[in-house]
C-alpha cells in the first residue's frame, strides 16, 4: 500500500499523460497500467474545462487521483501560482512541485523548490517535490514537512535509468516519507531496480508514451514495479565474490 499524506493507493506506478500519439493509445496504456495516479502539467491544459477535451478527453477522471505538476515554472513564485490555479480548479489537493533551474539538463532548482514547498505546505497542499538525487535536500524537505520526495533517476525524458544508485539508496534509507523515483526511467529493468532498492513508487511518462507499443510497455512497467517491490520485501540475497553451492555437502557420501 502506497500512502501519500491522507491518501492510500494499491498501485505504486504513477503515470504521466503527455506525449502519446493519440487519445486512444493514451487511454489503453493508462488502463492496462492499473495506475491510480495521473500527473499532468497545469500550464499545458485548460484546467477549468471539466471535459479536459484538450488532453484527457477519453478518460473518466473520477477513477483516478490527479497529481498536477508545476512544469514550466522557473521560480518559486511561478510554481506557487500554478499550484493555486490547480487547487482553484477543484481537481486535486496534491501537487508535484517542479521548478526547473537549467533549460539544457532540465534539472530542478533546489533553492526555489524549497521556497515553493514552504509556501504550499503553509497553504495546506499535499506536496510532492521533484528533486535531483541530493541526499541533504531530500532530508531537509522531509524536515519541512513534504508528503513525499521525488528524486530523479537521470535527466527528464533521457531514458538513461538510475545514474547514481548510491545517492538514491541513501535517500531511501533515511526517508520518513515515500520516495517516488521520478524522471529518466527508460526500461522495465530500471523500474524494477528502483523498487528493489526500496523505493515506494515510480513516476514515468516518456518510457511508456514514446515506446514502440505504449500499451505493452505500460503493462511491462506495471509488472516490473510489482516484481521489484516483491523482491525488496522478500529480501534479496547479498552479492558475494565467490561461488556458493546450492546443495548442502553435509550428509552426502560419494561412492568409490
Amino acid at each position: 500500500m502506497l500512502k501519500i499524506g491522507p491518501y492510500s493507493f494499491q498501485s505504486r506506478l504513477l503515470l504521466g499523460t503527455g506525449k502519446y500519439s493519440d487519445a486512444d493509445v493514451q487511454k489503453k496504456a493508462i488502463h492496462v497500467s492499473e495506475t491510480e495516479i495521473l500527473t499532468f502539467a497545469v500550464r499545458r491544459m485548460d484546467i477549468f474545462d471539466k471535459s479536459q477535451s484538450n488532453l484527457l478527453e477519453k478518460l473518466d477522471l473520477s477513477q483516478y487521483s490527479l497529481l498536477p505538476n508545476t512544469a514550466g515554472a522557473k521560480t518559486a513564485d511561478e510554481a506557487v501560482r500554478i499550484a493555486r490555479l490547480a487547487k482553484a480548479s477543484g481537481l486535486c489537493t496534491m501537487i508535484k512541485v517542479e521548478v526547473i533551474g537549467d533549460e539544457k539538463t532540465l534539472l530542478p532548482d533546489p533553492f526555489e523548490t524549497m521556497k515553493a514547498c514552504e509556501v504550499l505546505l503553509e497553504e495546506g497542499f499535499i506536496v510532492l517535490p521533484y528533486i535531483s538525487d541530493d541526499v541533504i535536500l531530500a532530508r531537509r524537505l522531509q524536515e519541512m514537512g513534504v508528503h513525499a520526495v521525488m528524486p530523479g533517476a537521470s535527466p527528464i525524458g533521457s531514458g538513461m535509468g538510475i545514474l547514481n544508485p548510491v545517492n538514491l539508496k541513501f535517500i531511501i534509507e533515511q526517508a520518513k516519507v515515500p520516495v517516488i523515483v521520478d524522471a529518466g526511467i527508460g526500461s522495465p529493468s530500471d523500474a524494477a531496480s528502483a523498487m528493489e532498492m526500496g523505493a515506494d513508487g515510480v513516476l514515468l511518462n516518456t518510457a511508456v508514451s514514446n515506446a514502440g507499443d505504449p500499451v505493452k510497455m505500460a503493462e511491462a512497467m506495471k509488472l516490473a514495479i510489482h516484481a521489484g517491490r516483491l523482491g525488496y520485501e522478500a529480501g534479496i540475497i547479498p552479492k558475494i565474490a565467490y561461488a556458493s553451492a546450492s546443495s548442502p555437502k553435509e550428509g552426502m557420501s560419494i561412492g568409490k
